[in-house]
C-alpha cells in the first residue's frame, strides 16, 4: 500500500460531533475540521456551541452549529436534516454528548440513574439509528465515546459505569449488524481514562464529597498513581476518534480503542 497520508485525510467528508461545545467534544471537532471534514457541532448549550463553531470556522474550516438535545428523537431528525442542508451529506457521527454523576449505589436516586442512561445510552442509540438511516456512499463511520468505566469498575459511579458499559456493547451490536446488512458503516468505541477537563476534575471532587478521599489533592494523587503515563489530554482522545473516522481504519469495526495511558493494562 502507498500514500498512507491520504488515508487520514478527511477532505470531502461531513461529520457531526454531539456535545461539541467544549472539552473532548470540541477537541474532536477541531481535529476532524483540521483534517478536512466539514463539521456540524451539536450541543444543548447553545451559546457555547455557537462560539465553538465560530472559533473553528475562524481558522478556515467549514464548521456550523445546531442546537441538539440528544435524548429527543425529533431533535435527531432535525440534526440530520441540518447536516444535509449545511453540507449535503453525512459521513461521520461522533456520539460524544454525555454526563457523569457520582453516588454510592445505596444512595443513588432512580431519577439520577435514569438521566445518565437517557443521555449517555439513549442519546447514542438514537444517533446510531438515525445515522444509519441517512448515511450513504458505503463508507460511513460512527464513533461512540464510551470510557474505561465501560470496561472496569470504580466506586461511586455505578450509573456512569452502567451507561458506558451499555455504549460499549451497543457499539459491537451495531457494528456486526451494519456489516451483516452490507451498510458500509463502521461502528467503533473509544474508551478514555481520566482526561484533564471539567468532567475529569469533577470526578476527583466527587470522591472528596462522598468521603472516599480526604482532599482533591489526595484524590488526584490516588488516581494519577494508577495512570502509568499520567492523566490524558483532550487531544489524545481526538486523535483516536480521527483515526477511527478515517480510511486508515477501514477494516476496524466493533473495536474498543482504549486511550488511558496504561490504566487498564495493570
Amino acid at each position: 500500500m502507498s500514500q498512507y497520508k491520504t488515508l487520514f485525510d478527511l477532505g470531502g467528508r461531513t461529520a457531526m460531533v454531539t456535545g461539541g461545545a467544549r472539552g473532548i467534544g470540541f477537541a474532536i471537532a477541531d481535529a476532524l475540521s483540521e483534517l478536512g471534514a466539514d463539521v456540524l457541532i451539536t450541543d444543548i448549550e447553545q451559546e457555547a456551541g455557537r462560539h465553538a463553531a465560530e472559533s473553528l470556522a475562524g481558522r478556515g474550516g467549514r464548521v456550523a452549529f445546531h442546537p441538539h438535545d440528544v435524548t429527543d428523537e425529533a431533535a435527531w431528525e432535525q440534526a440530520c436534516q441540518a447536516m444535509q442542508a449545511q453540507f449535503g451529506g453525512f459521513d461521520i457521527l461522533v456520539n460524544n454528548a454525555g454526563i457523569e454523576t457520582a453516588s454510592l449505589f445505596a444512595q443513588c436516586e432512580v431519577e439520577d440513574f435514569e438521566r445518565v442512561m437517557r443521555i449517555n445510552v439513549t442519546g447514542s442509540f438514537l444517533g446510531i439509528k438515525h445515522a444509519m438511516r441517512v448515511m450513504t456512499g458505503g463508507s460511513g463511520a460512527i464513533v461512540n465515546l464510551s470510557s474505561v468505566a465501560g470496561i472496569i469498575g470504580t466506586p461511586a459511579h455505578g450509573a456512569y459505569h452502567s451507561s458506558k458499559g451499555a455504549v460499549r456493547s451497543m457499539t459491537k451490536a451495531a457494528a456486526v449488524e451494519s456489516a451483516a446488512l452490507g451498510l458500509g458503516i463502521r461502528v467503533n468505541s473509544v474508551h478514555p481514562a481520566i482526561v484533564r477537563t471539567d468532567m475529569g476534575d469533577a470526578f476527583l471532587s466527587d470522591f472528596v464529597r462522598l468521603g472516599l478521599a480526604e482532599s482533591e489533592e489526595a484524590a488526584r494523587t490516588q488516581f494519577e498513581a494508577v495512570h502509568p503515563m499520567g492523566f490524558g489530554a483532550v487531544e489524545d482522545v481526538a486523535c483516536a476518534v480521527a483515526y477511527l473516522a478515517s480510511d486508515a481504519a477501514k477494516w476496524v469495526n466493533g473495536a474498543e480503542l482504549v486511550v488511558d495511558g496504561g490504566f487498564t493494562a495493570q
